[in-house]
C-alpha cells in the first residue's frame, strides 16, 4: 500500500500530555469529517479544523510507495540517535491510512508511535499512544486510549458521557478562533466545575512552531 502524506517535519509536540517532546510529525492527507475545501466547511461534521490536509504538496510530503519508504523519511527527519524516537501520526484522519505494515516499519526504526484521531475509526492496536479528539455529530467508536482531547466550546458535545470513556487523561483545549478570549474562559470554567478534565493549550502556536 502507498501512503498520501501532506507534510512531514521535526518539531516539538505542542499540546496534550506529551507537550514539549521532540517529535516527527507525519500529517496524512484526507479526512472523513471534512473534505478540506472551504466551500464544504459549513456542511461538514467538523467545521473548525485549522489544518491543511489536502494533497501531498506540503514540506516533506508526497506519496510514499510503501511503509519502508515512509519510515525511512521519518528517520531522516529525526536524524542521528534512536533514544526516545517519537513519531506523531496525524491528519486529517490518520486511521484512513495506518496499517500493519506502517506500524511495523516505524517500530522497526525505533519509533514510539503516537496518533491523533477523531475516533470514528478503531485505532490500530500497535499504536503506543492514542489521542482521540471527538467531534460533535460524529459516531466515535474508539472510546478508550491514553488521551481524550475535547476542543471547547463545542455545541452538541456531551461532557458527562465523555467522562465515562476509558482514557487515562481527559483534556480540554480552547477552540482557536476569533473568540479566543471567550473560548479560553469557557474552557477554564469547565475545568473548574469538572475536575476530571485538565486544560491543555497549543503551545506550538505561541512559540511559532509548526
Amino acid at each position: 500500500m502507498s501512503y498520501a502524506v501532506k507534510e512531514m517535519f521535526l518539531t516539538l509536540q505542542g499540546e496534550g500530555v506529551q507537550a514539549g517532546r521532540r517529535a516527527v510529525f507525519v500529517r496524512f492527507a484526507g479526512c472523513n469529517l471534512w473534505s478540506g475545501r472551504e466551500q464544504d466547511r459549513a456542511s461538514a461534521i467538523c467545521q473548525f479544523c485549522d489544518t491543511d490536509f489536502v494533497g501531498t504538496d506540503g514540506a516533506g510530503g508526497g506519496r510514499f510507495a510503501d511503509a519502508a519508504a515512509l519510515a525511512a523519511a521519518a528517520v531522516a527527519f529525526w536524524g542521528e540517535g534512536v533514544v526516545e524516537r517519537f513519531v506523531v501520526l496525524t491528519g486529517g484522519e490518520p486511521m484512513l491510512q495506518i496499517d500493519d505494515a506502517l506500524v511495523d516499519a516505524l517500530h522497526a526504526a525505533g519509533f514510539e508511535i503516537a496518533m491523533e484521531s477523531n475516533g470514528t475509526l478503531a485505532a490500530h492496536p500497535g499504536i503506543d499512544w492514542v489521542c482521540i479528539s471527538p467531534k460533535a455529530g460524529s459516531v466515535v467508536v474508539q472510546r478508550s486510549g491514553d488521551e481524550l482531547k475535547l476542543v471547547w466550546p463545542q455545541p452538541g458535545s456531551d461532557v458527562v458521557a465523555l467522562e465515562t470513556w476509558d482514557f487515562a487523561h481527559h483534556l480540554i483545549q480552547p477552540l482557536d478562533s476569533a473568540a479566543a478570549a471567550e473560548n479560553h474562559a469557557a474552557a477554564i470554567d469547565l475545568v473548574m466545575e469538572r475536575p476530571k478534565w485538565r486544560l491543555t493549550l497549543q503551545a506550538h502556536k505561541a512559540l511559532g512552531l509548526r
